[in-house]
């Protein structure tokens, strides 16, 4: 991974924050890959830290000027998704 960042988004259905990753992966983006890194973070954080929310790739992460990663803006680009965040879905998604 060159980059990740982890923003809390609420889901509707279970009326709470779900973790959801936002990767710029080393390789080529796939399913596998998604599915890993989730279950890497499964096994090695406390219930309240995983992924529910996914894991989404994208080319580069929002940082500020000075370097710090600008979680607003990955809010911002996830609330035009309709989608509820608890059905993790694969996205190639471009900031």
């Amino acid at each position: 991974m060159k980059d990740v960042a982890v923003i809390g988004l609420y889901s509707k259905s279970i009326a709470s924050e779900v973790p959801r990753a936002y990767v710029v992966p080393a390789t080529e983006p796939s399913h596998e890959l998604s599915k890993e890194l989730v279950k890497f973070v499964h096994d090695n954080v406390a219930q309240h830290k995983r992924l529910r929310g996914g894991c989404v790739f994208v080319d580069e992460i929002p940082k500020s000027a000075s370097g710090k990663i600008l979680r607003r803006v990955l809010k911002e680009e996830a609330k035009k998704d309709p989608s509820d965040p608890i059905e993790p879905t694969q996205v190639k998604a471009k900031l």
